[in-house]
């Protein structure tokens, strides 16, 4: 307690002592929440045997009425797939997510968006785009499996 009241004395004066605006501690969010289907059964990366990693892909779907029908029910549907990609670091969510994910299951994904760039096996650089799990709740059973 004693600790936090020494950090924000601290933040305060270092705010009001400093005019560069670049110096002052504030706040932000990254915060990004999926619901979707799994797409592939997760793989589980290491690399030099540190930082562990489950991955897997998460389809979302978009659905939209088109045409002059929009305002009846009669329009055409137009449906569009996003597939995210998904990187599970935390030890004990990493193994529940590598142990229960399954393909075609529903899951929402809690997390924070990360970009990063990679050279794939053709030596061109690309961008990547992953959701960092710190939340994975599962809402139903691979619709495979059920009979």
């Amino acid at each position: 307690m004693l600790r936090m009241a020494s950090a924000q004395v601290f933040r305060q004066l270092v705010r009001s002592m400093t005019t560069d605006v670049s110096f002052i501690l504030e706040r932000s969010i990254n915060r990004v929440q999926i619901l979707g289907r799994v797409g592939q059964d997760p793989l589980m990366r290491q690399v030099d045997g540190r930082n562990p990693v489950t991955i897997f892909s998460v389809a979302t779907n978009e659905m939209w009425r088109s045409g002059e029908g929009e305002t009846t029910p009669g329009g055409d549907v137009s449906q569009k797939t996003t597939w995210h990609r998904v990187s599970v670091f935390k030890p004990g969510l990493r193994d529940v997510a590598y142990q229960y994910v399954k393909k075609g299951s529903r899951v929402l994904v809690e997390g924070k968006l990360d970009y990063g760039e990679y050279v794939d096996k053709n030596s061109v650089r690309r961008q990547a785009t992953t959701i960092i799990a710190d939340n994975i709740i599962f809402l139903s059973e691979n619709p495979r499996e059920r009979t």
